[in-house]
This record gives structure tokens, C-alpha cells and sequence, in this order.
């Protein structure tokens, strides 16, 4: 089948429109984009030289959903499913997968990185993973009236801070703090406060802090008008009022900033839990002692396991996480001057960039 793709030939240098021929092998399938997510990590790879996994020319694009429309030996019955293709697909056989280690599968399927992404007519992918969209014409599945295009920003935005949320094991009645909320942190508020955490965003955009009032940032805090120690006290008192002790604080970083990142080591408090979501290549100097001194925690996490994706479907179909105040759509066309505009923090959502035809 011939697909249309948007290509990164040189770092930093516009894409431009190529063809190519495509057919599903043994395992695998031809998803038709309905819709493709714009993600600080494509911004990484074309502006800040982060280098992919495979070499340039490549097309990127991981927050991906759409509909199958040829299938490799095998994936016969997924022809005519729309999806949500994962942004990290495991192989599932490797010593790591059956160790339960998904996440970090050296044989793992990056879309717009390990192969060619979804900012083109169609992607090619492996079958496993994938998760299927039920019927988003029925009004008692869907009855936000969301389209398969909207859907796309699961791969991403919505399934990573889901799984970072599961592994601190957040619980009702905990601190949930998260250090940046646009895209990835935003949606981490509506899903800490849907599990009953008491949930603060921080971030030097107001309109994004005020944006999630009604979507359960309890306490919002600009750290633009704010210094740090404010800031610190700020949480502390607002813990403080909901009996939830620094043992109970999930602290989580999705600014993928440097600044952002001091901040939340720095808001460590005794037998605290920091997860790393947010990717910078800047190198940041932090006092790795603190952890030792105040026997706190600090993870890192990759992407969202394919097994998470049906609960994490159903969350944005029942209401309970909002995807469409937060998200918007630009025809692929405009690609670069997107690019530019996300680049440039002109942008307030999240852009879904959707074939032109």
C-alpha cells in the first residue's frame, strides 16, 4: 500500500512529504492514522538532537490511534478494528517481558523511533499490544461524543502518568504533586484525583494551572510567581490540612525540565516518592543523599505497558479523565509550523495532528 509521510532528513531542518510502499509481514499490521499526538519527546529528537534509535531519514510520531486496514499473516482479525497503538511495544518472549519488565524489552517497538511514526497516512506496527476502541457510535460507550482522533493522546500523554501513578501506588488520601501540568501532567492530575489522591499542580503557566480548577487541582501554584521555599511551604501546609504526612507524598516530575526537576527533588520530604516522567537532556546537579538522609524513593518510568490500555480507554470514555478541553486538532499539513509553535510554547493544548484527506 502506498503511504504518505512527513520525514526528518536532518535535525531541525523541515520535513518534508515522501512515499513509500508498505505491506504487513508475519505478526504485524497497516493502521490507517486517524489521528497523531504532538509529544515533547518528538520535540527532543528534531530540535534538541536526541538521537533515534533508527538513523535519519525517519518519520516520527508515537501518540497514535486509527483503524487496521491490512494485517500480516496471522493479525487477520484485527482488519477493520480502530486502535490505539501503544507508544512502547513489547516483544513478550524476552528474558525482561517474562520478567514482568516490559517496560524496558530490548527488543521493544518505539514508533517514531525504533520504526517509522504515525505523522503519516498510515503506520506500520507490530499486532501485539495494540488496543482495541469499542464502538465510539455508541452513545452509552461514548457519550462524551469523543472521536477515534482524539483517542490518540492515550498512547502517551494519558498512559504514561497512568503507570506511574500505579507504580508509587498512590491511594486514597495521599498527596499527589505533579511539577509541570501541561499535556503528560495535566492529564496525571485528573487521574490521581479520579483515585481519590489530594492533588497539586505547579507549573509557570497560570492558564494551564487554572485550566485544571474543575479537574481536580486542589491546590494550584505558579512557580513563576512563586520561589521555591514558598513553594515548598505551600505544599507542606496544604499536606498538613489533609493529614497526609511526607510518607504519603507521591511527588511526580512531567515538566521534563531541568528547573522542573530540581523542584521536585527538592520537595522530598521523609519517606517521599519521586517519580521521574518528564525527559530533559539537560543535566541537572542534584544532592543524591537526600534520598539516603530522608529514606525517600525515586523511580523512573517508560512509557505505559500495553496490558494498562483498556482500563485507561475506559477512564476517557466514562468522563472520569477529560481529554477534549485539553487537546487540539491541526491538519498534518501544517507539521512544521506546529513543530514551531510547540517549540516555541505558543501552543496551550495538546495538538493531534490528523491526515489532511
Amino acid at each position: 500500500m502506498r503511504v504518505e509521510s512527513w520525514m526528518v532528513r536532518e535535525v531541525s531542518r523541515p520535513m518534508v512529504l515522501a512515499e513509500r510502499e508498505e505491506a504487513p509481514g508475519t505478526g504485524e499490521v497497516l493502521v490507517e492514522v486517524a489521528g497523531c499526538g504532538v509529544c515533547h519527546t518528538d520535540l527532543g529528537f528534531f530540535y534538541e538532537a536526541v538521537p533515534t534509535r533508527h538513523p535519519l531519514p525517519l518519520t516520527l510520531g508515537h501518540e497514535i490511534s486509527g483503524r487496521v486496514v491490512a494485517a500480516g499473516p496471522g493479525e487477520e482479525a484485527w482488519i477493520g478494528r480502530d486502535v490505539v497503538v501503544p507508544a512502547v511495544i513489547p516483544c513478550g518472549r524476552c528474558e525482561a517481558c517474562e520478567a514482568g519488565r516490559e517496560s524496558i524489552c530490548p527488543e521493544q517497538v518505539f514508533p517514531g523511533n525504533d520504526v517509522h511514526g504515525g505523522f503519516a497516512s498510515h503506520v506500520r506496527v507490530p499486532a501485539r499490544g495494540l488496543c482495541a476502541v469499542p464502538d465510539l457510535g455508541d452513545p452509552a460507550v461514548n457519550p462524551a461524543g469523543l472521536d477515534l482522533a482524539t483517542l490518540s493522546v492515550v498512547a502517551d500523554a494519558v498512559s504514561t502518568p497512568y503507570q506511574a501513578i500505579l507504580q508509587s501506588e498512590l491511594a486514597r488520601g495521599d498527596l499527589a504533586v505533579f511539577v509541570g501540568v501541561g499535556g503528560v501532567g495535566g492529564f496525571g492530575v485528573q487521574i490521581a484525583a479520579s483515585l481519590g489522591a489530594h492533588v497539586v499542580a505547579i507549573d509557570v503557566d497560570e492558564g494551564k494551572l487554572e485550566a485544571l480548577a474543575d479537574r481536580g487541582a486542589h491546590l494550584r501554584l505558579s512557580a513563576s510567581a512563586l520561589d521555591f521555599r514558598e513553594l515548598k511551604r505551600a505544599v507542606k501546609g496544604f499536606a498538613a490540612e489533609h493529614g497526609s504526612h511526607s510518607w504519603r507524598w507521591r511527588i511526580y516530575e512531567t515538566s521534563g525540565t531541568a528547573a522542573g526537576q530540581r523542584t521536585a527533588f527538592g520537595l522530598l520530604g521523609k519517606g517521599s516518592y519521586l517519580g521521574v516522567v518528564g525527559y530533559t537532556p539537560d543535566k541537572v546537579k542534584l544532592r543524591l543523599s537526600n534520598l539516603m538522609a530522608l529514606d525517600a524513593t525515586a523511580r523512573g518510568n517508560w512509557g505505559c505497558v500495553p496490558a494498562h490500555y483498556p482500563a485507561i480507554v475506559e477512564l476517557v470514555l466514562s468522563g472520569q479523565v477529560l481529554l477534549a478541553p485539553f487537546v487540539e486538532q491541526r491538519p498534518l499539513s501544517s507539521i512544521n509550523e506546529t513543530f514551531a509553535s510547540v517549540h516555541a510554547r505558543d501552543v496551550s493544548r495538546r495538538v493531534i495532528l490528523t491526515p489532511d484527506c
